[in-house]
């Protein structure tokens, strides 16, 4: 009678209990290092919600400062802005009208933060335009990357007079950090900060988002967002955006897209941060709304794993209740 083989190195005594567990664990999470994406609409009288996005709403000028104070209560550390205007036009005037809804917003959350967390703005064209493209277009109809970028820059100037602390470059122009860093600087704000959504895929996943900005986009991006089946050009394009000035860079969306931040975040020498967009909450309240997963173990997972794969910062619409959990040790 053989005897039964006895392991010498027993990996599983690190799982034995919660407590060697969460000391043994490798990857944690802090409210600090979430950002919440919020919505403000022009004119609304209430909070709007999202269908798409359970739980998400489209706030208004009033309800916006509690909203802040609430993920500052939490410990959040940031807040993002969009905002979704009345009447849009070829150029996006809304965008740089300094009473725009993104423009006023932004005052609003400044003074509610009042230092407790970065408000930070999205800099982008497709919430504002008729054609719902992220620049402005070309007789022929084309996106004119050259002329968007002089969009960019005076979206930068306001967004910056706000009191944007962050300016989150998401239309994927050619150049764009580089023409919003040098008008920045040039017009005495050295000291605002630059996200560049550097690796920003042409995905199917961002349906619910284009449902809170009310967009009407037909076609599609594919001209200047990445093709979802290229892991170098998200690299290349990370670097780049590096070498011409941003303070940090991101890849959006996060989950499906894990082997891009990990390249990111092993070359970059600045913060990596990740966007967990709208179709991935959006999946995963609609499969815990039917009793298929466990919600709060599937919220940390997926976040978790964004964090592991290498992001610094995740932006998440679970930040606040994210945070919550962290801050109470009661996580999945």
């Amino acid at each position: 009678m053989t005897s039964t083989p006895t392991p010498r190195i027993r990996p599983r005594r690190l799982r034995e209990t919660p407590a060697l567990r969460r000391l043994a664990s490798e990857t944690r999470l802090d409210p600090a290092e979430l950002v919440l994406p919020m919505f403000v609409r022009e004119g609304a009288s209430a909070p709007l919600p999202i269908a798409s996005m359970p739980g998400v709403v489209q706030h208004t000028l009033e309800s916006l400062p509690q909203a802040v104070a609430d993920a500052a209560a939490a410990g959040v550390g940031g807040v993002m802005l969009f905002g979704v205007p009345e009447v849009r036009d070829a150029r996006g005037s809304g965008a740089t009208d300094p009473e725009g809804i993104l423009n006023v917003a932004t005052r609003v959350a400044v003074e509610a933060a009042a230092g407790s967390l970065v408000v930070q703005t999205d800099l982008c064209l497709d919430e504002f335009t008729d054609h719902g493209h992220c620049g402005v277009l070309d007789d022929h109809g084309r996106v004119d990357n050259d002329a968007t970028l002089e969009r960019y820059i005076a979206m930068a100037l306001e967004q910056a007079r706000a009191g944007s602390e962050l300016l989150g470059l998401s239309g994927m122009m050619d150049g764009q950090v580089a023409a919003v860093r040098e008008a920045l600087d040039a017009g005495g704000h050295t000291h605002t900060a630059i996200l560049a959504y550097s690796a920003k895929y042409a995905s199917a996943f961002y349906g619910p988002f284009r449902d809170a900005v009310e967009s009407t986009l037909e076609g599609d991006r594919r001209s200047y967002q990445l093709d979802p089946g290229n892991r170098r050009e998200g690299l290349r394009e990370a670097l780049l955006d590096i070498e011409e000035g941003a303070d940090i860079v991101m890849v959006k969306p996060a989950g499906s897209y894990l082997d891009v931040l990990a390249d990111v975040a092993a070359a970059s020498d600045v913060p990596v941060w990740a966007y967990q967009v709208s179709g991935e909450y959006a999946m995963i309240e609609a499969a815990a709304a039917h009793g298929w997963i466990d919600r709060k173990r599937a919220v940390v997972e997926s976040v978790r794993s964004i964090k592991r794969a290498g992001a610094d910062v995740v932006l998440t619409y679970w930040a606040v209740e994210l945070a919550e959990w962290i801050r109470k040790g009661d996580l999945a």
